[in-house]
């Protein structure tokens, strides 16, 4: 198979669509790998649910402190201008519509934007949590995934088969081999790998990709 992105490679790409002063909330674990790539002459403010508002970066081992963390409980740092509030202000900052971006993992995402990321099912994680308010209340939702499961299975469907986290609200998804968008309940290529043909990308996609216009390659650095 085509050579595909990393993890932290897909995380560049994600990081490189958020607007300078955005406001953005970074999902539990591999979508947190994000912040690292902001582009230089940007500055994301950064959101969590349980209450702080433009943290700055993971400290160094050894220099945590523990009454300062996100809500995948990783240490994170202060900086002039951070704010702290109850986690109930926080869910209505994502209800009120305040946030401007919200970036996510996935199990599976349906051509109709779709999201399924939460559960594979009965020995899944026991609920949705906040996820559910983030896909419905930021401006923009998008996804950083694997293209395929580890046994091959495609995770870009028609329709998602594991339990939803939210319905029609994803609008671009990366993934280790390309990037995609939600439009009219359909997948639209926008980039993919220059070594992987059409064909190829198609063939591990479990719903029809679209065409419109020119697709670009999909460059990344070495990270």
């Amino acid at each position: 198979m085509t050579t595909k992105l990393t993890s932290t490679q897909i995380a560049w790409r994600a990081a490189q669509d958020i607007a300078d002063g955005a406001y953005v909330n970074l999902g539990i674990g591999f979508p947190e790998m994000v912040a690292k790539f902001q582009p230089p002459g940007r500055q994301a403010v950064f959101h969590t649910e349980n209450g702080i508002l433009g943290f700055g970066e993971a400290p160094a081992p050894g220099e945590e402190d523990w009454d300062l963390i996100n809500a995948g409980k990783k240490a994170v740092t202060i900086k002039p201008g951070t704010a702290f509030f109850h986690h109930a202000d926080s869910f209505a900052m994502v209800r009120g519509g305040h946030l401007d971006v919200a970036i996510l993992g996935a199990y599976e995402v349906a051509e109709t934007g779709d999201l399924a990321n939460w559960s594979t099912g009965p020995k899944g994680v026991p609920a949705v949590g906040g996820a559910m308010d983030l896909v419905h209340g930021a401006k923009r939702v998008a996804v950083i995934t694997e293209h395929v499961t580890k046994d091959g299975k495609p995770k870009l469907v028609q329709k998602c088969a594991l339990p939803l986290t939210g319905v029609g609200c994803v609008t671009r998804v990366y993934t280790s081999l390309a990037v995609v968008d939600v439009r009219d309940g359909r997948f639209v290529l926008i980039e993919k790998l220059p070594s992987m043909s059409f064909d190829e990308l198609q063939s591990l996609t479990g719903a029809t990709l679209h065409l419109d216009g020119d697709v670009a390659d999909l460059i990344v650095p070495e990270l």
